[in-house]
C-alpha cells in the first residue's frame, strides 16, 4: 500500500491576496451632477419614445373600438329592419283578401259589410304606412327593378306601359317587398 503521506499530487500555486490588475474590471465612471449631458437626454428619448408608443396603441385601440361600436350599430339596425320586413310581409296577404272582399262587396251591394271592411283595410293600411310600407307606384312605365311583367301584349301603346296591375307591390324604406305584378304593353305586331 503507498504511503499517503507520501504521494505525489501535483500542487496548485498558490495565489496571492491581491488580484492582478487585469482580472479587476473597471469601476464605472460616477459622473458628477450636470456634467454628463448624454445619460439624461438618452432617458428623456427613451421615455418620449415609450410615451408615443402607448398613445399609439391608445389610438388604435380607440379606433378598433369605434369600428366595432358602428358595426354593432349596423347589425342592430339590420335585425331591426328584418324584423319589420318580416311583420310586413306577413300582414300582406291580409290586405289582399281585404281587397277582394271590398271588390266582392261593391258587386253584391252590400253596404254595411263593405263599409266595415273598408274601415278594417283603411287601419291596416294606416299601421303599414307608419311600419314605412309604400305601394309601387304603377302609373309609370315598367321597371324591371319594382314591376314584375306577366305577360306582354300587343298594344297601341308605348312599349312598357302597365295596362293592367295583377297583384299590388310594395316598399318598405328603400327595399322591395314584393314587386308590383302588372300586364305590359308590348310593341303591336305589323303584318
Amino acid at each position: 500500500m503507498p504511503d499517503k503521506a507520501h504521494s505525489h499530487k501535483p500542487r496548485k500555486p498558490e495565489q496571492s491576496a491581491e488580484p492582478s490588475p487585469e482580472s479587476v474590471p473597471e469601476a464605472p465612471a460616477v459622473a458628477e451632477p450636470g456634467s454628463d449631458p448624454v445619460g439624461p437626454e438618452r432617458a428623456l428619448t427613451e421615455a418620449e419614445e415609450a410615451r408615443d408608443e402607448l398613445v399609439d396603441r391608445l389610438q388604435r385601440m380607440a379606433a378598433d373600438f369605434d369600428n366595432y361600436r358602428k358595426r354593432v350599430a349596423r347589425e342592430q339596425e339590420g335585425l331591426v329592419a328584418r324584423a319589420h320586413a318580416g311583420l310586413v310581409e306577413a300582414i300582406l296577404p291580409v290586405l289582399d283578401d281585404l281587397e277582394r272582399a271590398l271588390e266582392a262587396a261593391e258587386v253584391h251591394e252590400e253596404a254595411k259589410l263593405e263599409d266595415g271592411v273598408r274601415l278594417v283595410h283603411r287601419q291596416l293600411d294606416d299601421i303599414l304606412a307608419r311600419e314605412g310600407l309604400q305601394e309601387i307606384s304603377t302609373d309609370v312605365p315598367f321597371d324591371p327593378h319594382v314591376h314584375d311583367a306577366l305577360a306582354a301584349i300587343p298594344s297601341e301603346l308605348e312599349e312598357g306601359t302597365i295596362l293592367e296591375v295583377v297583384q299590388r307591390g310594395y316598399l318598405l324604406g328603400d327595399r322591395v317587398l314584393r314587386p308590383a305584378r302588372v300586364i305590359v304593353a308590348a310593341a303591336s305586331q305589323e303584318e
